[in-house]
C-alpha cells in the first residue's frame, strides 16, 4: 500500500538543497533545486510528512486564534482611529517632527511603516497589545522620519524617547 503524499507546491530555485516551509496559509512549500528530480522531492516530503502535519496543524490552530470577526476588527480599528492620532501627535510634538498623514490599516505582518514621505500608518491590530507596546510603536515610526533606515542612530533616537524600548519590542513578540 503506498503512503498518502502531503499536497504541497514546490519552488525551485538555484539553491543546493531541499527544504519544506509551511506558509502562513498552512500551506507546504518545498523549494527545490533547479535541476532536481521530482522522485527525490517526493522521497523527501514522504520522509518528513509527520513533520509535515504536525506543523501545518500547529499553523491551523495559529491561525485560528489570530482570526477576529468583522465585528472584533471594526471595535479595533475604530479604537485605533481614536487613539493612535492622539499618541502622535503627543510624541510628533515631543520629538520635534512632522508627520505628513496618518493612516490606519489592516496589515497582518507589522504594526506600523512610515513611507519615504513621512506619512505613517498603523495597523488596528496594534489595539490588542499593552499601552507600553502602543507607545513604542508610535515612536518607532516617528523616528524614521528622521532616519530612513535602523541605523544605530535611528535606535539611539528611538532610545532617547523610550530608553526601556526593548522591553516594547518583547511584547510585541510575546
Amino acid at each position: 500500500m503506498k503512503e498518502k503524499m502531503p499536497e504541497f507546491e514546490i519552488k525551485r530555485s538555484s539553491r543546493k538543497t531541499l527544504s519544506i516551509e509551511i506558509t502562513r496559509e498552512a500551506k507546504v512549500l518545498v523549494r527545490a533545486p533547479q535541476r532536481i528530480k521530482r522522485d527525490v522531492i517526493n522521497s523527501f516530503v514522504l520522509k518528513n510528512k509527520e513533520w509535515i502535519y504536525e506543523h501545518v496543524k500547529k499553523r491551523e490552530e495559529k491561525n485560528a486564534r489570530e482570526a477576529l470577526d468583522e465585528v472584533k476588527k471594526e471595535e479595533l480599528t475604530a479604537l485605533a482611529k481614536e487613539i493612535i492620532p492622539k499618541k502622535v501627535i503627543f510624541f510628533a510634538k515631543i520629538m520635534n517632527v512632522r508627520p505628513t498623514g496618518i493612516k490606519i490599516t489592516s496589515a497582518q505582518t507589522r504594526f506600523g511603516s512610515c513611507s519615504g514621505k513621512n506619512s505613517l500608518c498603523f495597523s488596528y491590530r496594534i489595539m490588542l497589545y499593552p499601552e507600553k507596546a502602543i507607545d513604542y510603536v508610535v515612536i518607532h515610526e516617528l523616528c524614521h522620519i528622521l532616519h530612513h533606515n535602523h541605523s544605530a542612530d535611528f535606535w539611539c533616537e528611538v532610545g532617547k524617547y523610550m530608553p526601556d524600548y526593548k522591553e516594547a519590542e518583547k511584547l510585541l513578540k510575546s
